[in-house]
């Protein structure tokens, strides 16, 4: 049996979590946490030889389940399969042209994994991390752990996605230490890229293509390449488990295909168990930032290529901060799936035979992806930046660009932020060496594509003016500060996940003016059920999201709690004055009046929790049918009509009281 304990994991999402125990307290001073448990990779690099460090010996320790199996016999294994016969005899075209086809696919995807050129990408990736960022931090535990994990079952790596950066550092990190390196699941685009791609697919790079459709084939040898690399221990394997790089730095919902694969080997008894370890990236300022703000503006992703990564070294004259990797505790999924699956049904069918994920089997499955997504939102650390972000959307634009907004108020604020953020569990990347004015300059001076401080004063940067014979039209005004809002909006949401709780109760107090536990219950459950694929949100855990929302607020002094109700406290307005406008944007956003103006990821989701709801029926391109008098799409507008002042809170509850 795995050696480490997952109940410190799982009670970390119940009450428990939020109790003044020591094991639990965040009362110690915020910095703390990085000094004891992270340590600079880059520190020893500086100090040391680069190419010393890319051709020093590599000694990792291995699974010990399973014999060493070369890429060759990987792939070999995968044609070969059992699993492959059966569905080649299914396409209904010749073996030989089904078996040619596959053979394709298999030298499109597979890596070839060679430590020569781990070694090359080692040397070269020193040189980028050196220039890119001060420090890149590594909590040594979490590496420790890992290094026990893989010695004794199958370990997937489940990162989150928030740049470019992210897909090879833990490769780089894990060479570092002597750790065996993982073939890493990468989009196919990245294969296209001349000499790059093939460095990356020698670098344990596979790749997958974005769109598969109903390629039947396509998906079988999928699916047997990724079962196959489990059921041999060939290698750790790492994926994203959001699917895509986040072009708004908040968690996404999982996708849940590769999950399924990674984990049906365990389902079926191919494998005693296998070990899931959620991956936080953290980063002060990310690369791509302008990038990405600009694409949600609808500038058209630039496709990979080589050139277009020559033409993006001008970033290496930048300055990005600190980053923080941070291993989470592995996780066994035997101890996880006791009593949510029952594998005696795989019993019943020959194990190579194609079978349809039941219902039982599907719940499981994004059970634990959207447990593996809340892990990597735990482990990861807020930036003063984020912070400040939160503060600044808060005040009205023409503070921002035209009167600024006065520095010793945001300082002032950003304080009493640090220090909510603490008592929410947050860990916070804040350098408890240097003084707090000093930490907030450095960060605002980070910042300064974004924010400039002048005269006492914090003004958002707006787009540089052509020389015009008009004057500036009210879109073009809006333009002109789209990007930097946006940024802010991006680093807002790095910290949303320690908020959107409380924030989902603050809101539900201010709209139904209840005290009632069971009231404010009711509208926590529908605002959750609204944003559910706008947060991450564990299924079946309602109840304790509502406790600890209730906690959390109880201990910031906003509330007072009782078995029957939740008083408001005369201390306590501030806190809830900031969460409710934390959550008032994604309010606005999900009214359908405003919808074409969304980016095409809130679009998304607002479709999916609104049809969810049952509160559309039907959508043709950007036409929404909408259901009369819809009971979700009322909630949702008489919502957002108290919080703007247009219906007063005995209206709504009257409109509301008989659907509640």
């Amino acid at each position: 049996m795995p050696w480490y304990s997952i109940e410190c994991v799982l009670t970390s999402f119940d009450l428990s979590r939020t109790t003044t125990s020591p094991s639990h307290s965040h009362s110690q001073d915020p910095v703390s946490l990085k000094n004891e448990d992270f340590v600079d990779i880059l520190e020893e690099r500086r100090r040391s030889s680069d190419l010393g460090h890319a051709l020093r010996s590599f000694n990792p320790h291995p699974y010990q389940g399973a014999p060493p199996c070369s890429t060759a016999e990987l792939n070999k294994a995968v044609l070969e399969s059992q699993y492959l016969r059966y569905v080649t005899k299914e396409t209904g075209s010749s073996v030989e042209e089904v078996q040619e086809e596959a053979c394709g696919i298999m030298e499109e995807m597979s890596q070839n994994l060679q430590l020569g050129f781990i070694r090359l990408m080692g040397y070269t990736l020193t040189k980028v991390l050196k220039r890119l960022f001060t420090s890149v931090f590594v909590n040594m535990e979490g590496l420790n752990t890992l290094q026990q994990a893989i010695q004794e079952s199958p370990v997937i790596l489940m990162p989150n996605h928030r740049s470019y950066v992210d897909f090879l550092v833990i490769s780089y990190i894990l060479f570092t230490y002597d750790i065996p390196l993982p073939v890493i699941a990468a989009g196919i685009p990245l294969a296209g890229m001349k000499m790059v791609g093939e460095i990356l697919r020698r670098s344990g790079a596979f790749f997958i293509r974005r769109a598969i459709g109903s390629d039947k084939l396509y998906w079988a040898v999928l699916s047997e390449y990724v079962k196959t690399i489990i059921r041999k221990g060939h290698a750790p394997m790492e994926f994203y488990v959001e699917g895509l790089r986040s072009r708004t730095l908040k968690s996404l919902m999982p996708k849940l295909g590769m999950m399924h694969m990674v984990l049906e080997p365990y389902f079926k008894g191919e494998v005693f168990d296998v070990t899931l370890v959620p991956v936080s990236i953290s980063y002060d300022r990310v690369l791509e930032e302008s990038l990405l703000a600009h694409e949600l503006l609808g500038v058209p992703k630039p496709k990979e290529s080589t050139t277009g990564l020559l033409k993006a070294s001008k970033v290496l004259q930048e300055d990005y901060g600190t980053m923080h990797v941070n291993f989470g505790h592995p996780l066994s999924v035997r101890q996880l799936c006791q009593g949510k699956i029952n594998r005696c049904q795989y019993n019943l069918i020959p194990r190579d035979l194609p079978q349809r994920p039941t219902a039982e089997a599907q719940a499981c499955v994004s059970w634990l992806a959207h447990l593996m997504v809340r892990l990597q939102e735990e482990g990861s650390l807020i930036s003063p930046w984020s912070l400040m972000a939160c503060l600044l959307l808060q005040a009205p634009i023409t503070v921002l660009t035209k009167e600024g907004l006065l520095w010793q108020q945001l300082t002032e604020k950003t304080l009493w932020l640090r220090k909510l953020a603490l008592d929410y569990g947050a860990r916070l990347n804040w350098h408890g060496q240097a003084a707090d004015s000093d930490v907030m300059s450095s960060t605002v001076a980070l910042h300064r594509s974004v924010v400039h401080h002048k005269a006492g004063r914090v003004y958002l940067v707006q787009e540089e003016e052509t020389a015009r014979k008009h004057p500036i039209s009210p879109e073009e005004g809006v333009i002109k500060i789209a990007a930097a809002v946006l940024m802010l909006a991006s680093y807002r949401n790095q910290a949303l996940h320690v908020f959107v709780r409380p924030a989902l109760l603050a809101t539900a107090i201010h709209i139904t003016k209840s005290t009632r536990r069971d009231e404010l219950f009711t509208f926590f459950c529908f605002l959750q059920e609204l944003f559910s694929y706008e947060f991450i949100f564990i299924p079946d855990k309602l109840s304790q999201d509502f406790e600890e929302a209730c906690f959390l607020l109880k201990k910031c002094g906003a509330v007072h709690l009782s078995q029957q109700e939740v008083t408001l406290s005369d201390t306590g307005l501030e806190a809830l004055s900031f969460l409710q406008a934390l959550l008032q944007p994604f309010i606005d956003s999900y009214q359908l009046h405003t919808y074409e103006a969304l980016s095409s990821d809130t679009q998304k989701n607002v479709l999916s929790a609104l049809r969810r709801l049952e509160a559309v029926t039907k959508f043709k391109a950007t036409r929404i049918l909408r259901r009369c008098r819809s009971v979700a799409v009322e909630h949702l507008e008489s919502a957002h009509q108290v919080s703007t002042g247009l219906l007063r809170p005995a209206e709504y509850n009257s409109l509301t009281q008989c659907t509640l």
